[in-house]
């Protein structure tokens, strides 16, 4: 079974392909750059304004206990964001471009 030779040069200049390429570029980018922040955020007020890092939450936990696991329920929060925009808006201009290759 032969493969089929695609022509990738027309397709890099597709709209649908340069549409997808940017929405998903702009969309990584800027959640890049919240998460690059937040992860930060943690290292920088430690050492910058440890009272606040200091302060009771909840029972023996402070703020920055706090703070550190909430970095694990952001991430989670942006992997399920990312595939649901994956699945609808990525997925829907793939297929749309795949099945005028086809």
């Amino acid at each position: 079974m032969a493969e089929k030779q695609y022509d990738w040069a027309k397709i890099a200049k597709d709209p649908r392909f340069v549409e997808l390429h940017h929405k998903k570029s702009a969309f990584l980018f800027g959640w890049w750059i919240f998460s690059t922040l937040y992860y930060f955020l943690l290292p920088i007020g430690a050492a910058y304004a440890p009272g606040l890092f200091k302060i009771k939450v909840i029972g023996v936990l402070n703020f920055g206990y706090v703070f550190a696991l909430s970095q694990f329920f952001v991430s989670w929060a942006l992997a399920l964001y990312y595939a649901r925009i994956a699945n609808n808006d990525f997925d829907r201009l793939t297929r749309e471009l795949v099945n005028e290759l086809q």
